[in-house]
């Protein structure tokens, strides 16, 4: 197992030191910045790209919140924790005791323990005892439950849906995947609050670091939502392979966060992959959740696919395009849709992704008249 060690190194430089022999004594792999030998990529693209290779990440709290990054706006520690959280790491928390945290690192440690949306942390005065928890929790992990709890629905819930509107490129409709979240009980966002999300909502994208940074988004508000637009990243060619990415984020005044997303395609069309899909909406999901709009413990959750007729239940191949599809022969109309009929546990947008995202995807491609 791969274990990633994120911290500003002032103030925690003991622990630092000791943490890479401490886990290969476990058995593990550590991954520290330290141990990286010079690369041709910027420092942040490495540090991102080590997180993404490891199975888990720690995050040690000490007093310093450490240097401020003009493309983000926060320190390589906050950036690893948003990274974390959207690619679904199970993410270890400890602050240490017995120091003085700044304002920035104060703020910080709020939003990591927040009780919403964070997670619950442990705490350490010593060096020693750091390693003796950290031991403890690395045993821990093959037995940890499942962290969802689900309840049925009391009342049908109203979701905004855009199944209607399909991405266009080149003139054809592009199927898109569409991910609902709406919190539970929650009575909306004023014009105020929404304005000032509307305000941010593009940074937040950003900060989960799952666009290139270089992407121009647009933003586009109304007095019921506000929607930022996504560019798509174009291939080689128009028949190089490319794996679903995010083409739209939108909040809504009433809670309500939607994000679409183009589905795997190739040069014969989208695909419908029975293990890709589930991948996707599980991503998705923790995009959502790294935006940190949603506080509310009880969410709703629901899928759709927009212009299903250009679909194929398909094997999608990274490396190679198709050369041959399924044409759509169905001359009846169709939809792929999902209604939720419980309510699920924040842990949904996080660490119980993969649970949530299996029975959507099985339910839209059982929909599709292929997979009936």
């Amino acid at each position: 197992m791969r274990i990633f060690v994120s911290s500003v190194r002032k103030g925690l430089e003991e622990e630092r030191d000791a943490l890479p022999g401490f886990i290969r004594a476990l058995g593990h792999t550590p991954v520290l910045f330290e141990d990286f030998s010079a690369q041709p990529t910027p420092s942040r693209e490495a540090c991102l790209k080590a997180l993404d290779s490891a199975d888990v990440s720690v995050f040690l709290l000490g007093p310093s919140y450490g240097h401020v990054f003009q493309e983000t706006g926060q320190s390589a520690t906050h950036d690893e924790w948003v990274a974390a959280k959207t690619a679904g790491k199970p993410r270890w928390v400890y602050r240490k005791q017995g120091v003085t945290f700044e304002d920035a690192q104060q703020s910080f440690a709020r939003d990591v323990e927040a009780y919403a949306t964070g997670v619950f942390r442990d705490s350490f005065k010593t060096t020693a005892e750091l390693m003796t928890k950290l031991a403890e929790k690395v045993n821990e992990l093959g037995s940890m439950p499942s962290p969802l709890s689900f309840a049925p629905l009391t009342q049908p819930v109203s979701l905004q849906w855009s199944l209607d509107e399909a991405g266009v490129e080149g003139g054809t409709p592009i199927p898109l995947v569409e991910l609902h979240v709406l919190p539970v009980g929650f009575t909306g966002h004023s014009a105020r609050q929404l304005e000032e999300l509307s305000t941010s909502l593009a940074d937040r994208i950003r900060q989960t670091g799952a666009v290139n940074d270089n992407a121009s988004l647009t933003l586009s508000s109304s007095q019921a939502h506000a929607t930022v637009s996504i560019p798509l990243t174009r291939p080689h060619r128009w028949d190089d392979p490319r794996p679903g990415e995010p083409v739209e984020v939108c909040l809504h005044k009433t809670g309500q966060v939607s994000l679409r997303a183009t589905l795997p395609r190739d040069g014969m069309g989208s695909i419908l992959d029975q293990d890709a899909l589930p991948r996707q909406i599980s991503a998705l999901l923790r995009f959502i959740g790294a935006l940190n709009l949603i506080q509310h413990e009880r969410i709703v959750v629901a899928a759709g696919v927009s212009a299903p007729r250009h679909t194929q239940l398909d094997r999608f191949n990274p490396h190679q395009s198709r050369t041959r599809a399924e044409l759509s022969a169905y001359t009846r109309s169709f939809t792929l849709q999902t209604e939720p009929d419980e309510s699920i546990s924040l842990a949904a947008l996080d660490t119980g992704s993969d649970e949530v995202a299996k029975p959507l995807a099985r339910a839209l491609i059982k929909q599709h008249p292929s997979g009936a």
